[in-house]
């Protein structure tokens, strides 16, 4: 009893962090901007679909302090990396947009459409914790299909430029998904 009420513990502060984490991005412009620019660079771009892989890794152990650590370290890796000197257009354009977009007016159906951030990682987290790759798999290919059909139909062509590392991290993530569930099954 414990150990789960250490992990409640840990997985509720880290929790916390990722709201604050959000909450100080939306109302500090300059501390948004900060981490803006270092997003600019799309090694952070490859990185982030990579931390669903040890967030369905707890789900799987029945860990909430891990799902939460993984949760945190995927929204703050978006300033891991330093801002970059040479910045392809497309990119420079997709990001103003989501700028935009983020700080618009948040009507009931943008309020709606965030749920679903949230909700995936539900859904997900259920999908391991119930030992469902399959289901854990159709959760990510849903994520990574709503964000590049959002991106598009959203911010034009600019929005195609997440194409490559969205494809990319989808066939890295499902494919040691697979394999990491599988080896976790034969123990």
């Amino acid at each position: 009893m414990k150990n789960r009420n250490t992990d409640l513990l840990i997985g509720s502060i880290f929790l916390s962090f990722t709201i604050a984490f959000v909450v100080i991005s939306m109302i500090n412009t300059s501390f948004f901007d900060w981490v803006f620019e270092r997003h600019h660079n799309q090694w952070s771009w490859y990185l982030r679909p990579l931390f669903l892989l040890p967030f369905c890794y707890f789900a799987y152990r029945k860990s909430f302090a891990g799902m939460m650590i993984s949760i945190f370290a995927l929204f703050t890796s978006m300033f891991w990396f330093p801002k970059p000197e040479i910045v392809n257009q497309n990119v420079i354009q997709f990001l103003q947009f989501e700028k935009d977009y983020l700080y618009g007016d948040w009507n009931l159906s943008k309020k709606l459409l965030s749920l679903t951030i949230p909700l995936s990682f539900l859904a997900l987290g259920l999908a391991f914790w119930k030992r469902s790759l399959v289901m854990g798999i159709g959760v990510v290919v849903l994520m990574a299909t709503g964000k590049i059909v959002w991106s598009i139909q959203n911010a034009g062509e600019s929005g195609k430029s997440i194409l490559t590392p969205a494809i990319i991290g989808l066939f890295i993530c499902c494919g040691l998904m697979y394999y990491g569930y599988k080896r976790l099954e034969k123990k």
